[in-house]
């Protein structure tokens, strides 16, 4: 037994569960993983977060983050106990019925699903957000989206001129400071394979939240864009459509307005995403992130045709290539998979 497997053993017999069984469950892009667990008090079922501190993991924004949550009468995982010191949380396990599986078993679920997550996130802007939380504003937006220059390019043995970045950085973060203003809490990681359906509870409780430990204070918009605009599967463009329309009717955001900020975060979140994804796969090892740069790539370039991003389109065209096939088998060449 690792010295791992051994805190977790003793972390469960502390919270009454050192009887039950687990097995692991599909984890993500960090250093966290994730053990379903059955057989524990009364034969009830919990999900283990397990986040070693050591691979620079912190349990305790989530944590606040479900607090908060949970004080807004919204569904994420009830937390069932805790040691932040060793990065174990022991949660609520609400099941396997993520968004993008109910959607594929059942179609005509998908705009009454849309629709439910659309309406919480009105009811979660309506909220004051927690104090002390960190805000997404234009500067750190703006850093993040040159992750291609440091990372996508490179992986192509190509670089973008030094002056040109910088200018490309400045460009939008004063489209970002001037359009997009942040006053809400998002969640940041709000799509399909982060919400699962809860059909026994009652309005927008029946989305449960998952993977929210990453919120900060962003504009309106932003978590908008994370559910409609996924890297992991297309959601049709009529739906798009409808919940942009729903949400701006239900807070009375001007449409014109939100539609640019829209715009703009979408295209600030996929040059993100498309600087990630590569750095996934060269540094982390990741290579199964690759296969989505061309629908990110197809987001950017929607956003982009925004006829107030039109300078913004111009550098982009100009400084990055698309991510064709060829482009993201070149990436995956210099993928080291983990042991």
């Amino acid at each position: 037994m690792t010295e791992r497997a051994a805190a977790i053993t003793t972390f469960l017999r502390g919270a009454g569960w050192g009887a039950a069984s687990h097995a692991p469950l599909a984890g993500d892009a960090s250093n966290r993983r994730y053990l379903r667990l059955t057989g524990g008090p009364g034969g009830a079922g919990a999900v283990l977060m397990d986040a070693p501190p050591e691979t620079g993991e912190d349990v305790r924004p989530f944590t606040t983050i479900a607090q908060h949550l949970h004080a807004l009468h919204l569904s994420a995982p009830a937390i069932l106990a805790e040691d932040p010191v060793q990065g174990f949380v022991l949660l609520e396990d609400l099941g396997d019925a993520l968004f993008a599986r109910v959607t594929a078993q059942s179609p005509e679920m998908e705009a009454p699903l849309y629709a439910a997550a659309t309406d919480l996130l009105v009811q979660l802007h309506r909220a004051d957000p927690p104090a002390d939380l960190a805000t997404y504003d234009a500067p750190l937006m703006a850093n993040l989206a040159c992750l291609p220059f440091q990372w996508y390019l490179p992986a192509l043995d190509q670089a973008a001129p030094e002056n040109d970045v910088k200018t490309f950085q400045a460009e939008l973060e004063t489209l970002l400071t001037r359009h997009a203003p942040p006053s809400v809490l998002i969640l940041r990681d709000y799509h399909a394979e982060n919400l699962i359906w809860l059909p026994d509870r009652n309005g927008i409780a029946r989305v449960g939240l998952l993977d929210f430990q990453d919120a900060m204070i962003g504009h309106p918009a932003y978590d908008l864009v994370s559910l409609l605009e996924d890297a992991r599967r297309d959601v049709p463009l009529a739906i798009q459509r409808r919940m942009r329309d729903r949400y701006a009717a239900a807070t009375g955001a001007v449409p014109d307005a939100f539609g640019l900020a829209f715009a703009l975060l979408g295209a600030q979140r996929n040059l993100r995403i498309l600087g990630v994804f590569a750095r996934l796969c060269v540094r982390d090892g990741k290579p199964g992130y690759l296969p989505m740069l061309p629908r990110v790539w197809g987001h950017l370039m929607h956003d982009l045709s925004h006829p107030e991003l039109a300078g913004l389109r111009a550098r982009v065209d100009r400084l990055l290539p698309p991510p064709t096939p060829e482009r993201c088998q070149r990436i995956a060449q210099r993928c080291t998979p983990r042991p």
